[in-house]
């Protein structure tokens, strides 16, 4: 394992590449309702992205199979974990959620973010799965800091989504984050407190809880990508990239935007 502590100048440039994907998160925001299709928020996307003069780093980002993947963003409808690919015959109906993970390569450096969006009327049920996966984001966050360990991230987003009865998927985790987008150490969303390698301020990670409403088993469909819940309920993901710190983790993607919209639908 090779983990590299980011300089001053380094997690400036990381701050840029995050803040653009969360704007390009909240594009999309603007643009999720009944009868969208998914290819069409990809398409936003992905301009958004080029016009700002970053790159997408998930287009033709290769899986274990080695096939590329086909589009900018990963676009995880209802039962579909992560690395939903967008397409012109998925169209959002109401009562869906739709989660979004998105990547920007900007001046060398990585962004990624992801959110989890209601798609008009939502149950309240779903809802709750949303805001409990999220609350377990900012739970891992607050143990992102220098002299804790990576288990104690784990166990915090592990502890707070089972004693509310959701599943936490294991075999996909969050990971370190720079001038690739998948750098050492993977961060699981499970753990034992005072396990793992110990944190050091510089440390850029990106924890993504991926939460199901009910068995935490997961399965693989043919497209090589697409993660879907085995017993066919829904899942929420959010994630964040933060740099490692004394104190308190600093967090360099941001959803006030969204939230923002989100208050006055």
């Amino acid at each position: 394992m090779k983990v590299f502590l980011k300089t001053e100048d380094e997690i400036e440039l990381m701050r840029k590449a995050n803040q653009l994907v969360s704007q390009t998160l909240t594009e999309l925001a603007k643009r999720i309702k009944p009868g969208v299709t998914t290819l069409y928020l990809d398409k936003v996307a992905e301009e958004f992205i080029r016009d700002h003069g970053a790159i997408p780093t998930f287009k033709n980002f290769p899986n274990p199979f080695g096939d590329p993947f086909p589009a900018s963003i990963c676009t995880s409808v209802n039962d579909i974990v992560v690395h939903g690919i967008p397409s012109e015959d998925t169209v959002l109906k109401d009562g869906d959620i739709i989660s979004i993970d998105c990547g920007t390569l900007l001046d060398g450096f990585n962004g990624d973010s992801c959110y989890t969006f209601c798609v008009g009327e939502v149950s309240d049920e779903i809802k709750q799965l949303l805001s409990t996966t999220k609350e377990a984001l900012y739970k891992g966050i607050e143990n992102a800091v220098a002299g804790r360990h990576l288990g104690d991230i784990g166990s915090a987003v592990q502890d707070h989504c089972e004693k509310k009865g959701y599943g936490v998927v294991r075999e996909l985790t969050g990971h370190g984050i720079g001038r690739e987008m998948h750098e050492d150490p993977h961060v699981p969303n499970y753990g034992r407190r005072g396990n793992g390698i110990l944190l050091k301020s510089g440390m850029c990670l990106a924890i993504e809880p991926m939460i199901t409403m009910g068995d935490r088993k997961i399965a693989m469909l043919p497209d090589h990508w697409s993660i879907c819940t085995r017993d066919g309920k829904p899942a929420a993901h959010f994630e964040h990239t933060l740099a490692v710190r004394n104190g308190k983790a600093e967090v360099l993607s941001s959803f006030s935007e969204i939230e923002k919209l989100e208050a006055n639908y």
